[in-house]
Parts: structure tokens; sequence; C-alpha cells
């Protein structure tokens, strides 16, 4: 195990009824700016009671930041929020309406613009922000990242700053979600935990468990969330999954990987393809990419994960991979770029991206624009 250093200062305030302790949560005085996405929250009850939380408080309302938050709306909320005085920030929604958050509280503090901040990758000054989660998938809600997309060049990058203060999940706001969203949000909440898992053997036993220990949830749960979603118990099991897969804490001391996550963002940025689409295409590919490499870990997955025990190890990692691809598919997402109508063209494109920046991804860093090509072209 590597050398780490841990912290993870996020409060995280779980169950039904919970939004209703905002109020305790932001400090009193506060000049608070709510972030919304679209209009699911006035459906589904969580608007009425974000507002009857704030009631004591000056809110500033920002609505509409996109499924792939763009640089070019968060600029106006940055704005509106410069002009408001705005001291704290609540987001309201799904991880992108959280991710896009994040940079808004970057942004008020920075003098540039918000684009700039994105190519730095990180900022170290930001508005305190608190969230209200109603779509599991990213762990945005406990970490500090974000991923942000810039329409006039189809750019998305990863981007950190602060971690939110504190974040309340209630999974009765899930159980009218679309079903598809709820898939992506399965298949995004795996591949995270893929990415942290699916590197070099032997690193860790208690993390390699943790994480299997997510994965198994996941596969339990999810066909009767697909069939009906409206299950509390099932649901509270999936939300935490989602925030337990991307918040640390079965990251520590071992590699990661992410070349599936990057490359899943230009699929995005290109397509406009919900992210957890994406990648239930890309990790398949990945893996059959590089199965040679990641074969000890794939032997082991197939075998702890899908029961997988015998043949020889090729074999088993094989089978692994089709399970996979498999399961994706059991929650009805494509897993081929043929399925989404994307060719060539996009293929090379994605390598000249990667070459452009030099990019070499992967726990050995050697995922680069020829071998992102390759896993491409096994996702076909």
């Amino acid at each position: 195990m590597e050398n780490f250093v841990f912290q993870n200062p996020t409060k995280l305030i779980f169950g039904k009824g919970m939004i209703s302790h905002l109020n305790k949560e932001i400090p009193q005085g506060k000049r608070v700016m709510v972030t919304f996405g679209g209009g699911s929250v006035k459906k589904n009850g969580v608007y009425e009671q974000v507002k009857k939380a704030l009631e004591s408080f000056e809110v500033i309302e920002f609505w509409g930041i996109e499924a792939n938050p763009t640089v070019e709306t968060l600029r106006k909320a940055i704005q509106l929020g410069k002009e408001k005085g705005v001291d704290f920030l609540l987001a309201v929604g799904g991880g992108s309406v959280l991710d896009g958050t994040k940079l808004i509280a970057a942004g008020l503090l920075y003098e540039g613009d918000a684009w700039e901040l994105v190519l730095q990758g990180r900022s170290a000054s930001a508005v305190p922000m608190g969230t209200v989660l109603t779509l599991p998938a990213t762990g945005s809600e406990m970490n500090s990242g974000a991923v942000i997309s810039r329409k006039e060049t189809a750019e998305k990058y990863p981007f950190y700053s602060k971690y939110p203060v504190f974040s309340i999940l209630d999974p009765t706001v899930t159980f009218t979600l679309p079903i598809h969203q709820v898939a992506c949000g399965i298949a995004d909440t795996f591949v995270h935990v893929m990415e942290q898992y699916m590197t070099t053997p032997g690193q860790s036993r208690l993390m390699d468990r943790w994480a299997e220990g997510i994965l198994h949830t996941l596969i339990e749960i999810a066909p009767d969330i697909i069939r009906k979603q409206d299950n509390y118990e099932l649901m509270a099991e999936f939300m935490l999954c989602a925030t337990m897969g991307l918040n640390g804490f079965i990251a520590l001391g071992v590699r990661q990987d992410w070349a599936t996550h990057m490359i899943g963002h230009e699929l995005t940025a290109l397509h406009g393809l919900t992210h957890g689409a994406t990648l239930a295409i890309v990790l398949p590919g990945l893996l059959r990419t590089l199965r040679e490499k990641k074969l000890a870990k794939l032997v082991q997955y197939g075998e702890r994960i899908w029961g997988i025990n015998k043949g020889s190890e090729v074999e088993r990692a094989e089978r692994a991979i089709e399970k996979t691809e498999s399961f994706f598919k059991s929650l009805g997402l494509a897993t081929r770029l043929n399925e989404v109508q994307i060719g060539e063209d996009t293929i090379l494109e994605i390598e000249k991206r990667f070459n452009a920046r030099k990019a070499a991804y992967g726990e050995d860093q050697d995922v680069t624009g020829t071998v992102a090509r390759k896993i491409l072209e096994n996702c076909k």
C-alpha cells in the first residue's frame, strides 16, 4: 500500500425528511444562492421543502445548469452571485448541478474567466457550499471533484475545488426519476469503483474488499431498482453506493486508472451522451484491450464478483468482461459505439485530442492517444 493523506470534511445527512435540516446547517445571516437544473425538483416536492427550510435566509435562485454543466451557463451564475454578494451556495439536483456549483463557488472568488480555473484543474479558494442530492451517480456530494464542459469548443475536463460542507441525501426524492437516468447512475457508480479497483493486484486486501462490496451490492439491487425504483431500502443502498464509490474511502493507498472516464468525457463532449452511458460503452472495450496487463485483477474480479472459477486465466478474464458488458445491457444501456451511431471519425478525433495534450492515463500512465484509439476500436 502506498503512502497517503486522507481527509473528507463533508457532513453526510441521510434519510427521509432530512431536507428540513437545511436551516440548521447553513449559518444564519448568509446570502444563499440556490442552484438548480431543470424543473424536476418542482414536480417531486424538493423545491418546496428547500424553500420552506430556507425561509429565514435571503435566497437567490439560479436555474438551468445542464446535464453536462457548461462554463457558458456557469459564467452567468458567477456574475449574478457577485452582483448579489452571495456568500453561501446550495446545489439542489444531481451530480451535474453539484459539479457546476463547485465551479461557481470558485468563480465567485476569482477575478478572471471561470474557464481558466477549469484549465488549471483546481482552485484553492471557494465560497462554502452544501448540497441536496436528487440523483445518485457521480459521488460529487462527498468529494472535491467536478467535470465541466465548454460548448464553444466541445471540450470537457475535470476540475477540483473545495468539498461540500454538508450533503443531504433523502432516498424518497429519487422515486420519480426517469429509469434511464437511474440506469446511467448505476453504471456511473459501478465504473467509479472499477477505476479504483481494476488496477494492480495485491495492493490492499481492505480496499479490494470494500470495492467488491459496493460492486456486489449494485449487482444485487439493480434488477429490482430497474423494475421499480420506489423501494426506500433499495434506493437508500444505491445512494450510499454512489457516495461511497467516489469519496476516497476505497482509494486509500492504491493506484487508480480513470482512462475509461477520460475517454468517456470526450464522447460526451463530442456527442452529448449522458456520462454514465459513455462509461458502459468504454469500460468493456478498455478491459478487452488491456486484458493481458490487467489479467490477474480480472481473474480475481471474475471469481469474487461473478463466481467464475473454472477455465484458464485468459478464459476466466474473458468471461468476466462478458459478464460486465451483460450487466450494463441488463440496465438497458448501449455497450457498443455502433449502437449510438458513433464511428471512425470520432475515434480519430479523440486520438488527436489525446495526442495534442500529450495525455497519458491509466494506473501506469500508458493510455495514450494510440491506446485510446485501440480501446475505442474494441468498443465497436
